[in-house]
């Protein structure tokens, strides 16, 4: 009967070994992963022989045992408890995580290559290139497949009736500016507002008001956040620009950072209501603005999609009072990114 305990003994203390050895050979989940290797660090089993011995005892009320008897376990031989290591550890495929080193700056060219000498000119220009597609058909500025820039595939999803592109290039002044200041340069929403153009040799106001909201329920206007230290991975404001034309306009602003820039992707999360009659619907409008630091300057890419009923698409002129305000906001962004070099701005 001893020697059946002591083997009973020896089969649990196996059996421990082989249920609690593979909780260790995983990776904590809050462990992170090293794209050329998976490190583990080996910790110590532990096994509760006293647990095991307690589980070997009978009851109190066991017939069995003499109350008189001790438990004697005999001296074990080494070589019952000898674990071929082989049957435990093995040899896995090593995991690898491909990610793009980031290699500095790319040149504009890299991101939009293959502009005639025209565009190039209008792209350095006070205007930027722009390019207004009235019957939505294939985009003219067409980034490069490899740059992973991509703005038509969001915009075209929300089948808009009219599509504006917009291309430009603001060149450096006093220094060079990275994301971080991009993200605080278009952080000032309040800012917008005091955006003019001309019109009939007078300044125009397109947006009365401009302020942030606290949520897409409650819409409370805040103030704009201090400056950021850090950069973070992403971003949702709500906003309500107050236009001169269309009155209140709800947006809702999700900000989405990249290996090398930063996506303001923006849609109306209310309808539009003009004299209040809804005119288009809720997240039927897309402004997506693509802003990366070139060698050159700031590149700032935009196309904007919009959804109107036939009856007042076709019987008014949307370009000029869509270009109106695209130009407010690129103004405004323009105006940031100086802000950000402590320059004077540029006027679009």
């Amino acid at each position: 009967m001893k020697n059946n305990r002591s083997a009973g003994l020896g089969f649990l203390f196996f059996l421990a070994v082989i249920l609690v050895f593979p909780v260790y050979a995983d990776p904590p989940d809050d462990e992170p992963l090293i794209a050329d290797e998976l490190l583990i660090e080996d910790e110590p089993l532990i096994v509760d022989m006293h647990l095991i011995t307690e589980e070997l005892l009978p009851d109190e009320d066991d017939e069995l045992f003499d109350e008189n008897e001790t438990l004697a376990v005999e001296s074990v031989n080494d070589d019952d408890f000898k674990i071929d290591d082989e049957s435990f550890f093995f040899q896995a495929d090593p995991i690898i995580l491909e990610v793009a080193p980031f290699t500095g700056p790319r040149s504009f060219n890299d991101v939009f290559p293959g502009l005639t000498r025209n565009q190039r000119a209008m792209v350095n220009s006070s205007a930027g290139l722009r390019y207004s597609l009235e019957k939505v058909g294939t985009p003219v500025l067409v980034p490069n497949p490899d740059s992973g820039v991509d703005l038509f595939t969001s915009v075209i999803d929300k089948k808009p009736s009219f599509i504006v592109e917009a291309l430009a290039l603001v060149p450096y002044r006093k220094r060079e500016l990275d994301l971080l200041d991009i993200y605080n340069a278009l952080g000032k929403i309040e800012n917008i507002k005091n955006q003019s153009i001309p019109i009939s040799g007078r300044e125009y106001h397109v947006f009365t008001e401009t302020t942030r909201l606290e949520s897409a329920r409650n819409r409370r206007p805040i103030s704009d956040p201090l400056p950021a230290d850090d950069l973070p991975y992403s971003d949702t404001m709500y906003l309500r620009f107050t236009d001169a034309g269309f009155g209140d306009l709800f947006i809702r602003a999700d900000v989405s950072i990249s290996l090398y820039g930063i996506t303001y992707n923006m849609t109306n999360f209310r309808d539009v209501r003009l004299s209040f009659i809804p005119i288009m619907k809720a997240e039927r409008v897309s402004i997506i603005i693509y802003l990366e630091p070139v060698k050159e300057g700031i590149l700032i890419y935009s196309m904007s999609g919009f959804y109107l009923p036939a009856l007042i698409a076709y019987s008014a002129n949307l370009t000029p009072s869509i270009n109106r305000r695209i130009t407010v906001l690129l103004n405004w962004i323009v105006e940031g990114l100086r802000n950000q070099e402590n320059e004077p701005q540029i006027i679009w």
